[in-house]
């Protein structure tokens, strides 16, 4: 029993090379035995049959198990999770990175929301730029991420070019005034050519939002929006892992198809830990000048949504050709919206909401204050 024991805790040091956990903290080694010959019997669970890195962790276990003094010889039955023990490896997996997630520019006291869809077209990233919009409008200094990697869009939209300088080793996002606060963006559009395509995967994905968030310079904002690529992925995961204390926004139509694919993006969202805040409604209809209304993707559908998850419906907003419009001049129409209009709303509702986000309100603000502090005596 001793040196079955031993041999656990040696396992325990081998790593998920994706997941960066150890393979039985996630629950991924099952029985373990030793023969009195030495022979050490290992069973261990992969998340898929054809997992790519199954050689690499085979690998590991084998080296592992034979450095434990006693242990001559190793076989491994390698099988595959269960559904049920899959999700909790990915639960395990998120909360294990979310508690060692790494220290980034910031503020304590910026609440932190990504925006996202269960499918393309359904007009976020329009949103996204519209609410940033109405945000600096009440006076905050608002940073926008468009993670949204291979569909970039938000240097459009909201009609800031320009290009990437680095200071301190930081990339610092382009700022500009708007109303009486400020937008500071950071997207792949100020990198890459705008008509070309990104042929890029997985790790290098996530890496590249990664950089986002830990490689720029964020100080001084008061809030950061989040524009994610539509559907579920790696880049969800990766913005779960490195921000631990993420809110979650999704935005669908009312057409059946589109919310269903927005309960998942939703679903995805919970299971990796972040806060659902609420749906937004987009195109939700239009009144055409005879004074009859017209709901081209139907009705309710985000009330329906909304009720099912239940959390609030923040926003129903109207189907507009000047959104569109505005979004193509780079001149959104929350820079023209009378007081009181549908993303001024909307803004009032995330900005209450996002206070709830930050973690500890008064330790918080002292860590802040403590840190720039630090910064400018540095």
């Amino acid at each position: 029993m001793e040196i079955v024991e031993t041999l656990r805790a040696r396992l325990r040091d081998v790593r998920d090379p994706e997941l960066q956990a150890s393979i039985v903290d996630l629950g991924m080694v099952g029985g373990v035995s030793v023969s009195p010959e030495g022979v050490a019997h290992i069973e261990v669970a992969l998340t898929m049959a054809a997992c790519p890195l199954r050689s690499t962790i085979e690998r590991e276990v084998r080296a592992a198990a034979l450095d434990v003094e006693g242990v001559r010889e190793v076989t491994l039955s390698i099988g595959v999770l269960s559904a049920t023990a899959k999700a909790e490896l990915l639960r395990t997996a998120r909360r294990l990175a979310q508690a060692a997630a790494p220290l980034t520019t910031i503020p304590r006291t910026a609440p932190v929301v990504m925006i996202a869809s269960g499918k393309g077209g359904v007009g976020k990233s329009s949103v996204t730029a519209n609410v940033a919009v109405a945000l600096a409008h009440r006076g905050l200094r608002v940073g926008v991420l468009d993670a949204d990697i291979w569909g970039f869009s938000l240097a459009r939209l909201l009609n800031i070019h320009g290009e990437i300088a680095v200071r301190n080793g930081k990339m610092l996002p382009l700022a500009r005034p708007e109303g009486a606060g400020s937008i500071a963006l950071l997207s792949m559009g100020h990198l890459a050519d705008d008509d070309s395509a990104l042929l890029w995967r997985g790790l290098m994905v996530q890496k590249a939002v990664a950089q986002f968030i830990e490689d720029a310079d964020w100080t001084g904002i008061d809030f950061l929006l989040i524009d994610t690529p539509p559907g579920t992925g790696d880049i969800v995961m990766t913005l779960a892992r490195l921000l631990p204390h993420l809110g979650q926004v999704v935005v669908t139509t009312p057409a059946m198809a589109a919310q269903q694919v927005a309960a998942r993006a939703a679903d995805f969202g919970v299971k990796s830990n972040l806060r659902l805040l609420g749906i937004i409604e987009n195109m939700s209809g239009y009144s055409c000048e005879c004074g009859q209304r017209h709901a081209p993707f139907g009705e309710g559908g985000g009330l329906d949504l909304a009720t099912r998850l239940a959390v609030p419906l923040l926003a129903s907003l109207p189907l507009l050709p000047s959104l569109s419009q505005g979004g193509d001049e780079g001149t959104p129409i929350a820079q023209r919206e009378a007081e009181g209009g549908p993303f001024a709303q909307l803004a009032a509702q995330l900005a209450a909401l996002g206070n709830e986000l930050i973690p500890a309100g008064c330790t918080a603000r002292l860590l802040d204050a403590l840190d720039q502090s630090v910064a400018a005596s540095s």
